[in-house]
């Protein structure tokens, strides 16, 4: 059936294009949730009056897909499971599941728009997931996905690495400290000297 679009439609097309469909796949969805019209003279002309309000809002929908690609580029998640340990997940991670980390971080993405690699994980790991954008834009997202018990470890770790850190800062501004407390000192000294010099000459 040929139709066309009254909105984006994930895999399919955007608002005001027009494609073939099968009848069913149009009929039980597309049509009845009013994402597209029958495609005929009529909706063909009322869609090219509306050509300039399109094309506004798909400049608008590009520059808001290039500030959010630029955004969701720099994202790291990671997410922790139970698994055993040879690192096989006691489950998988799904789409589902990275889209509720995004939406932790403040990213309301479609789950239809978020692939997993192979659908689903079910190795620890790192991975990377694709993020369908708007048009052509894709925003690959680095997934790291940890077992319970790496989990601890990494923690442990940076918890180390944090009192490590702390205490370097620590030492280095306690020499800091001390070479300026000798520095004041040191000049101190030499004003006096200065001083008692001058009044020995003076006498």
């Amino acid at each position: 059936m040929k139709i066309i679009l009254n909105q984006d439609v994930v895999h399919l097309g955007e608002e005001g294009d027009v494609v073939e469909v099968k009848d069913g796949y149009a009929r039980n969805y597309l049509l009845p949730t009013k994402a597209a019209v029958i495609y005929n003279k009529s909706n063909a002309a009322l869609f090219k009056s509306r050509a300039a309000a399109i094309e506004k809002r798909k400049a608008e929908k590009r520059a808001a897909s290039a500030s959010l690609k630029e955004r969701l580029d720099n994202v790291s998640l990671s997410i922790v499971v139970p698994a055993g340990e040879s690192g096989k997940l006691f489950g998988s991670v799904t789409s589902t599941m990275v889209q509720t980390e995004l939406q932790k971080l403040g990213f309301e993405i479609e789950k239809k728009k978020i692939e997993v690699a192979t659908h689903a994980i079910k190795m620890t790991g790192t991975y990377t997931v694709v993020v369908h954008l708007y048009e052509n834009d894709l925003s690959h997202i680095k997934l790291v996905v940890m077992s319970e018990a790496e989990k601890i470890a990494a923690d442990k770790a940076k918890a180390e690495a944090e009192a490590k850190a702390a205490a370097e800062k620590k030492a280095a501004e306690e020499a800091a400290a001390a070479e300026a407390a000798a520095a004041e000192e040191a000049a101190e000294a030499e004003t006096t000297a200065e001083a008692e010099t001058e009044t020995a000459e003076n006498n």
